[in-house]
């Protein structure tokens, strides 16, 4: 509704009525500019030039353009963690889930070096990953710098795992050319089959749920990738047992 240049040449006057309408938006869009104007003890004309500041014509057209955004928002709704994990299990285990992470497990198994790799929440996993993996007795690395030097010998028979919701993240697409142009076997986990990360790898495991969004933040579950990370790593572990 308020953008951050929008703020910044606001006014003292203009502040407090924006602190005003921030907190009371659902209130605000039925109020008349009067009663606008004795709650926050400031003049009509001030509250005018606030919406002119805003790209409005006047208050009714701020008003409208109140009640949209107050409509937009309430459309937003976000699945229950229940939901999702359903969703993920009706969706995915009914497939070749279980063959592919025997198949990564073995692949990483006959390995010399893991390596993790993601950015933003998937970065967090990755991180997580090669900890798990650590744990139980598989020594990984989670590399964040595309540009980390890798010695030649850890390259020659290595692994990396890939993670990424859309699969089409530019950062990690092109951290695994440079990796698969070092000879890296790849094994990536995203929620698309079909995406570009999918694509390079040797051996992708999609996890097919919904993606949600809140406004452009990206909030799909990661669930998914927990369990697969772990359900690898314990399957490295049975192997070598």
């Amino acid at each position: 509704m308020f953008s951050n240049d929008q703020i910044a040449s606001f006014n003292e006057l203009e502040l407090s009525l924006y602190n005003y309408i921030s907190r009371n938006m659902e209130k605000v869009a039925y109020m008349r500019i009067r009663e606008i104007a004795d709650e926050t003890h400031v003049s009509t004309s001030t509250i005018l030039r606030f919406c002119r500041k805003l790209n409005c014509d006047g208050f009714s057209e701020f008003k409208v353009k109140l009640k949209m955004y107050l409509e937009e928002e309430k459309k937003t709704s976000v699945k229950s963690a229940h939901h999702t994990l359903v969703d993920f299990f009706e969706r995915t285990l009914k497939g070749d889930l279980e063959e592919k992470i025997k198949e990564a497990a073995m692949q990483i198994n006959k390995a010399e070096t893991v390596i993790f790799i993601g950015i933003g929440s998937s970065g967090i996993l990755a991180e997580y990953g090669s900890r798990y993996f650590s744990s139980l007795g598989r020594f990984s690395l989670y590399i964040k710098d595309p540009h980390f030097p890798i010695h030649s010998k850890l390259r020659n028979n290595s692994v990396t795992i890939a993670l990424s919701v859309s699969g089409e993240n530019n950062f990690t697409v092109n951290h695994l050319n440079l990796l698969k142009q070092e000879g890296c076997n790849i094994i990536s986990i995203t929620n698309n089959k079909l995406s570009t990360i999918a694509k390079m790898s040797d051996l992708n495991i999609p996890y097919y749920v919904t993606e949600e969004y809140v406004d452009t933040t990206n909030i799909t579950t990661q669930v998914p990738v927990v369990y697969i990370i772990e359900a690898i790593a314990r399957e490295i572990y049975k192997i070598n047992q």
